[in-house]
């Protein structure tokens, strides 16, 4: 199946993003952010900001508590008695600050694993204080501080658990992949083939339109099977993001919502207790913009009241404007 030429024709096909985001400055708009958001009910009834054609988008990290069901599945949490706090760090796109790494390095050493091992490649800190903190330590950052290390530490679990290779665990064919591909097109309740591409960790992405996306959530949050992935995530935000993260600050300001960033734009947000949520997609891929759109549209449904400034102001603190979401 050639998946390029089958996007491209979708995209030239009734692909009109809805304006979401405005910066307005002393009267005069400065920027414009263009996107999508789609809204699933519990019966799967869709609501929708802009026209995506069943266009297919990756998933990026929006992925990692799809990916990390496998973990409850192969029963990974009880042969290690996995704590809550680690099968958060499985699930997160964390900031890289000691609280994660530490905990990424218990669960490295509870697999009988080591750093090196991971081939999620090294990247600093997102977070701008454990990056102050390595470079007044003058310490190097490893593969602890990417992300995406919780997510590859619990592949590496899974691989040993199962007897399947350690070495190649990052490819297409790998049983370990081909079971994460199933378990996302179960969950996503997909009936033919998306593209696949790598992701910026170097493990297989997938796509598929942004309903299906939020089908997949409702569909995973929504089992009790997997009740310990919900209550690391209402239990423990600052693990699953951090520092200034969009995820986390959903999370720690609201009573039941379970929120999770991707990249390219995207962030997902479940409302646990009616079994609702929602997906915005970002064009441009602004993160900005991304945590506008989506804390303004938790307002706008009533399911939280969380508080972000819409000022924009110069150097001197001087109002000069306002941020504008068009919802």
């Amino acid at each position: 199946m050639n998946f390029s030429t089958q996007t491209k024709k979708m995209r030239n096909i009734n692909n009109k993003p809805a304006k979401l985001v405005e910066y307005i400055r002393d009267g005069l708009p400065e920027q414009e952010h263009f996107g999508y958001i789609v809204k699933c009910s519990s019966n799967f009834e869709i609501t929708k900001y802009g026209e995506d054609a069943e266009i297919p988008f990756f998933l990026r990290s929006c992925a990692k508590p799809l990916q990390a069901s496998l973990l409850i599945d192969y029963e990974l949490d009880k042969r290690y008695d996995m704590t809550m706090e680690e099968i958060a760090l499985c699930c997160a796109s964390h900031a890289g600050e000691k609280i994660h790494t530490d905990i990424i390095t218990r669960l490295i050493n509870k697999f009988g694993l080591n750093e090196n091992m991971l081939k999620c490649g090294k990247h600093s800190p997102i977070s701008r204080s454990a990056q102050d903190d390595l470079l007044l330590k003058n310490i190097a950052p490893g593969q602890i501080h990417n992300n995406c290390s919780g997510k590859h530490t619990m592949m590496l679990g899974l691989c040993k658990l199962n007897n399947w290779d350690l070495n190649t665990y990052d490819d297409l064919t790998h049983p370990l992949q081909v079971a994460i591909k199933e378990k996302i097109y179960s969950l996503c309740e997909l009936d033919k083939e998306y593209p696949v591409t790598k992701d910026g960790c170097g493990v297989p992405i997938h796509s598929m339109p942004l309903k299906n996306i939020v089908k997949g959530y409702l569909n995973l949050f929504s089992n009790p099977k997997y009740s310990k992935i919900k209550e690391a995530f209402l239990n423990f935000p600052y693990l699953i993001g951090g520092e200034n993260r969009t995820d986390t600050k959903i999370i720690q300001n609201s009573d039941n919502l379970v929120s999770k960033v991707g990249a390219g734009g995207l962030i997902v947000v479940i409302n646990t207790k009616i079994n609702e949520g929602f997906i915005v997609k970002i064009c441009d891929a602004n993160m900005d913009a991304r945590e506008f759109a989506a804390i303004d549209y938790i307002n706008k449904l009533g399911w939280g009241k969380i508080h972000v400034s819409h000022d924009i102001k110069t150097n001197h603190g001087y109002k000069v404007g306002e941020v504008k979401t068009l919802l």
